[in-house]
């Protein structure tokens, strides 16, 4: 395996399984590398800038390409995602993965489609008072 590369989860650093592969360097790629010291509060060699998000417009045409009739939403603006699903007529709900490492969507909790539709309907309502 020398001069491969091995793609894995963070989870995967100093794990047993990443020890079998004796002395490597290891990197990171996300959004956040751009920022100045990421690499060195990461502790990693080296840092590349991607971002693991998607903008809503290719979100949305990745789920139709799919041709998907369900969708199950894990990650992000859960609620209003699943609201508007259900009005383009998919079957849509949230599910709670215990990721356990989403910095960006702390305090947001992965709902059952009800739930999440009256949740998204309470922020419209809140953002149109906030408007008025």
């Amino acid at each position: 395996l020398k001069q491969s590369i091995i793609v894995a989860p963070p989870s995967a650093s100093g794990s047993p399984w990443m020890k079998r592969f004796g002395d490597y360097s290891d990197a990171f790629a996300s959004g956040w590398m751009q920022l100045r010291g990421a690499r060195r509060r990461r502790g990693v060699d080296r840092g590349f800038v991607l971002s693991d998000h998607a903008d809503w417009p290719g979100l949305m045409s990745a789920i139709a390409a799919t041709g998907a009739g369900r969708v199950i939403v894990t990650h992000g603006s859960i609620p209003v995602l699943v609201k508007w699903l259900c009005q383009q007529g998919l079957d849509a709900a949230g599910f709670d993965t215990e990721y356990g490492d989403d910095d960006d969507d702390v305090g947001i909790a992965p709902q059952p489609a009800a739930q999440a539709e009256q949740a998204a309907e309470q922020q419209e309502a809140a953002g149109e008072a906030h408007r008025a």
